[in-house]
């Protein structure tokens, strides 16, 4: 240790510079200094014996100060502390961060810019991914849809004989961090059983596309996709096409960053932040929504430690899931015939197939088609691969004549029926002391009737495109996945105009609660056959209007 007598004008930072040495280092040797920008001009200051002055002759400016660990962020996106969040009173509170609860968090962060309203969001779940696995370099279509440990996936299903395919994901970013990403849009002829006009959906479906990068040039270019359409349209397959996929293929340029190429909440989530702050807290479990006098006052959410807490808004949001969210409705008390009923989802046929692709130009490509429902068909066709090469990858992809094809399978429309539904039971209690989701499910007739069509559609479709099937025991290796598994769950908070035959209204507010909003799969009245996320989205950003619009009405009145 050395003894320096500090000229006038040092300060602790420039002897830093000047010898070479860390800040945190100086303070902590000379206990007598409180700060680090003071004048200490002739004081005695301690220095470690292996720090030397710079050279004149070696350098021709000081020492860069080192950037203080305060400023740096540990976690990937900015968190909220729970219980100072109890403390404030929100504008807006959205329960849930996949699809719905970024795309509300997103429109209303855009929509506001930095005024004064106040945005809160809970999730259940940790911080696990900053992206979409499929967006992780060491992952590829092999085992991604595998990547959810223990600690983020709820297996309800191995406890519910009627939908044991079901799982659920706790993280930020929702099912989105795992999803297919095929974002097709519902055909008109469903919507137009909805209570919003297929005008309006057409407004709010091309703004969701375009946040969400929805493409059908995936897989330009490539000889299996464009062989394998040409057979299905040669052979009357009239409506075969790209597969619509939410992935940003855009090339950087001007700056602009495209960092993810497959779609996840998490970017509507970063886009929010861009805009705008608003408070976030993870590991927060929404127990249930308080409500008095048929008006909204906030939700009680709950801490791993069990600690629990009442964050007051003006509205709130509930994304938590098709299942989850009636689940946070039942648990309050809230009334609503229609809540929890009409859960629906899609059956599915999945076939196991390979291809000859002796004589296909190189490069093969990815292989992605989709041949969408009509209204005399119910049933959608979807083809995948080849084998884990439809997701981009840094493997080596090799030349051969024979692949599988990843994905094979038929989706079919099912019927939104009473009887199937979301309920809990107050003698069955979670780890939180809340009652736990149950479920009652079954296929119709008609339901049954669709997928003996889809088993022969399967067949038709495979010799149309030359396709061989697996057999098994003589008969063709085609499954129908178990009730949930495929993860397209809707209905269960419909809207609609009658309070009889649906939860909420036709802007997703439950009925006979203001301030009280659904905006997840809940909401959809039906899918047909089709993917639900992108009108899922679309109809979470038409919510965060009409709240929007409310609010500034609400305002004026005052």
């Amino acid at each position: 240790m050395r003894i320096y007598v500090a000229d006038t004008g040092d300060t602790l930072l420039t002897i830093a510079y000047r010898y070479q040495s860390g800040v945190d280092q100086l303070m902590s040797i000379n206990p007598h200094i409180t700060s680090t920008n003071a004048n200490i001009g002739g004081q005695r200051i301690n220095i470690p014996s292996q720090t030397l002055p710079i050279s004149e002759n070696r350098v021709v400016a000081p020492f860069c100060p080192p950037a203080p660990e305060s400023e740096f962020i540990h976690d990937w996106i900015p968190l909220a502390d729970v219980e100072k969040m109890a403390e404030t009173e929100y504008d807006v509170i959205i329960v849930g961060s996949g699809a719905g609860g970024g795309a509300a968090l997103w429109r209303l962060c855009e929509q506001w810019g930095n005024n004064d309203k106040r945005i809160g969001i809970v999730e259940r779940g940790p911080l696990f991914l900053p992206t979409h696995v499929a967006n992780v370099a060491t992952i590829n279509g092999d085992n991604f849809r595998l990547y959810a440990p223990p600690q983020i996936t709820d297996l309800i299903g191995k406890r519910l004989p009627q939908y044991p395919g079901m799982k659920l994901i706790y993280a930020l970013g929702g099912r989105t961090i795992l999803w297919g990403a095929v974002s097709p849009r519902i055909p008109e002829y469903e919507i137009a059983g909805w209570p919003v006009s297929i005008e309006e959906m057409e407004l709010y479906y091309n703004i969701a596309e375009e946040i969400m990068n929805v493409t059908y040039a995936y897989t330009k270019d490539s000889s299996i996709t464009k062989i394998l359409l040409k057979r299905l349209r040669e052979n009357g397959y009239f409506n075969a096409d790209d597969i619509p996929v939410a992935t940003d293929l855009d090339q950087t340029r001007l700056g602009k960053l495209h960092s993810n190429v497959f779609f996840s909440s998490i970017l509507l989530l970063a886009r929010a932040l861009s805009v705008r702050p608003f408070d976030l807290a993870v590991n927060t479990y929404a127990a249930e929504v308080i409500a008095e006098g048929g008006k909204t006052v906030g939700v009680r959410v709950m801490t791993p430690d069990k600690k629990s807490y009442v964050i007051k808004a003006k509205n709130v949001i509930l994304s938590a899931s098709a299942l989850q969210t009636p689940r946070i409705l039942l648990n309050s008390g809230i009334a609503g015939r229609a809540i929890g009923r009409y859960l629906t989802n899609h059956s599915y046929l999945i076939a196991t197939a390979s291809l000859s692709t002796e004589g296909f130009p190189e490069p093969l490509g990815a292989l992605g088609i989709i041949v969408p429902e009509l209204q005399n068909r119910p049933y959608r066709l979807q083809l995948q691969g080849p084998e884990q090469y439809f997701n981009y990858h840094y493997d080596k992809k090799p030349i051969k004549d024979e692949w599988k094809i990843s994905f094979f399978g038929a989706s079919g429309k099912v019927e939104s029926r009473y009887e199937n539904r979301v309920f809990v039971d107050p003698s069955r209690l979670d780890e939180y002391g809340m009652p736990e989701l149950q479920i009652s499910f079954s296929y119709s007739e008609k339901d049954e009737e669709i997928i003996r069509e889809m088993y022969d559609y399967i067949l038709q479709a495979s010799a149309a495109m030359q396709l061989r099937l697996a057999e098994l025991d003589g008969v063709p290796a085609i499954c129908l996945m178990p009730p949930g598994a495929d993860n397209h769950d809707f209905g269960t908070c419909r809207m609609g105009d009658d309070p009889s035959e649906s939860a909420t209204d036709r802007y997703g507010q439950i009925h006979g609660v203001e301030g009280l909003f659904a905006a997840d799969n809940s909401v959809l009245p039906s899918t047909g056959a089709s993917n639900p996320t992108l009108s899922t989205v679309a109809l979470a950003i038409r919510t965060a209007d009409y709240i929007i619009q409310k609010l500034s009405m609400d305002e004026d009145r005052q």
